[in-house]
């Protein structure tokens, strides 16, 4: 009966974890939270760890996960393109027990004791580490024939991965050809990414001509690699960091993978500058705060840090396991992304009349901030999301970036939940501030009030934005101070600001 039941769940879980992945890499569209993933991703592997006789070929335990679009042409690595195991504790101490087992894997392991004795490899009283950051992006593999790029494969599910090539070659920080002819083959791991600041910047162009918003810095960096049309790709600011080696021949690599990664540098591969060597679980734990403090102020995502033994002859003689290496583990951070319940939707007026639905969520925080505010961009995307009121939803932030609603729980749907999102029904065609017409352009995506200054919201928002610094730069002149200015009806258009003396302030 206990069998039956373990058997039963096993299969529950292996089907949702296989949706959500699905959900995740295929469509690019995630319904649960990463944690949440992890949380069944665990369930799952101590269940398998429980009963053996349980595991199957398809679980997602057995892969490095990640279907492929049939669109793309399949591919297969010439050296399995394996993911990192990961501790998803967000505890400190993940390091030190990371450490500890590679020692005892060392001195105890029989494969290992053999394979060390053969190439009369010593092993040092505390090993050293390279020590990187786990960037948030979509993994490539670049594999260049005597200096030319003649292959870009995305993971996959590790053995097989997607051609990607004609999209990579939009990516102005890989390079298309090496300086060395004389290395037969090199392939180069790395990550495909979108910076924060540019992913801002071409929310806002797109926002300008009334194009759709990326989500957010890594499912943006993952579905533009992805495309089927290059050109798309090539539109979207994309960046490299390149991490590690597939194949290789005809090069004499050097001994530690720190100097790997000099070397890398020296071909014209973008390397992170933000990593470091660390001696023994102390040092891991080191970096780990150190990254950790400086996660927020970082140009581009990361979800935690990946150690890896440095000493290259240490890596093969640790091996590799089913899945992951025995040399390499990914210590993350906590998740940037929480669930809560979507209590209302309230609509703010902008400056230029814009009308920009905003989610009142229960308090949820999120990388150690508390937010009950969300925005849902515009009609379009609330209703792209099917964002309900009763709903409940992820909830994103990373770094500056606005907390943003990622998706929604759909399990999680009461029977009572509200009616798909009509920001016209809902204001009944007049805007929420001072009951002017709400119009919408065709070629546009937001409704926009129609009062123009006359309307008090555009009017306090027009006056903030004539006094900052750029424009008339009048001091003190802040959001209350304008609230009160708009509402006694002091200042009904801009010049009114001269009226009172401000402008000369």
């Amino acid at each position: 009966m206990v069998m039956t039941a373990a058997a039963a769940r096993a299969a529950e879980l292996r089907a949702q974890l296989n949706h959500h992945a699905y959900q995740y890499y295929t469509l690019d569209a995630p319904q649960i939270p990463d944690a949440e993933y992890d949380r069944l991703f665990q369930e799952l592997q101590a269940l398998e760890a429980e009963h053996p006789e349980l595991v199957t070929a398809d679980s997602p335990t057995q892969r490095v996960g990640g279907e492929r679009l049939p669109e793309l042409r399949e591919v297969r690595h010439q050296k399995r393109m394996a993911s990192i195991r990961s501790d998803t504790s967000y505890n400190e101490e993940a390091a030190i027990k990371w450490d500890e087992e590679v020692r005892r894997r060392l001195a105890g392991n029989d494969d290992v004791k053999s394979r060390l004795a053969a190439r009369k490899i010593l092993v040092p009283a505390e090993i050293e580490y390279a020590a990187e950051l786990k960037f948030d992006g979509l993994a490539i593999s670049l594999r260049y024939e005597k200096g030319l790029l003649v292959l870009a494969a995305a993971r996959g599910d590790g053995e097989v991965g997607e051609d990607v090539t004609a999209n990579v070659r939009t990516i102005a920080l890989i390079p298309k050809r090496l300086a060395r002819t004389d290395i037969l083959v090199l392939e180069v791991r790395g990550e495909v990414y979108m910076s924060v600041a540019d992913f801002h910047r071409y929310n806002k162009l797109q926002e300008q001509k009334g194009g759709a918003l990326l989500k957010n810095p890594r499912n943006a960096a993952a579905g533009s690699v992805r495309q089927l049309d290059p050109k798309l790709t090539a539109s979207r600011p994309l960046s490299f960091f390149a991490y590690g080696l597939g194949e290789v021949i005809g090069w004499e690599m050097p001994t530690h993978h720190s100097d790997v990664l000099l070397q890398l540098r020296e071909l014209g591969f973008p390397v992170c500058d933000f990593k470091a060597t660390a001696v023994g679980g102390i040092g891991l734990v080191s970096f780990y705060r150190r990254v950790a403090a400086q996660r927020q102020s970082l140009p581009f995502g990361i979800d935690g840090v990946v150690y890896k033994v440095n000493d290259r002859d240490l890596q093969e003689a640790l091996g590799e396991g089913t899945n992951y290496p025995h040399w390499a583990f990914a210590h993350k951070f906590e998740p940037e992304e929480v669930t809560s319940v979507l209590r209302a939707i309230e609509i703010q007026v902008g400056r230029t009349g814009k009308l920009t639905p905003v989610a009142k969520i229960e308090p949820a925080n999120v990388g150690g901030v508390t937010i009950t505010s969300v925005t849902l961009h515009n009609e379009d995307e609330a209703r792209r999301k099917d964002v309900r009121i009763g709903d409940t939803v992820i909830v994103r932030r990373a770094g500056d970036v606005i907390p943003e609603v990622v998706g929604v729980v759909l399990d999680k749907r009461p029977a009572d939940v509200g009616e798909p999102f009509d920001l016209y029904k809902r204001l009944g065609g007049q805007c929420p501030v001072c009951g002017s017409q709400i119009v919408r352009e065709e070629d546009e995506v937001d409704w926009r009030c129609s009062g123009g200054i006359s309307c008090p919201a555009q009017r306090k928002q027009a006056v903030l934005h004539f006094a900052q610094r750029r424009a008339l730069d009048i001091e003190h002149l802040g959001d209350k101070i304008v609230d009160q200015l708009v509402e006694a009806g002091a200042i009904r258009t801009l010049p009114d600001l001269y009226k009172l003396g401000l402008a000369s302030l």
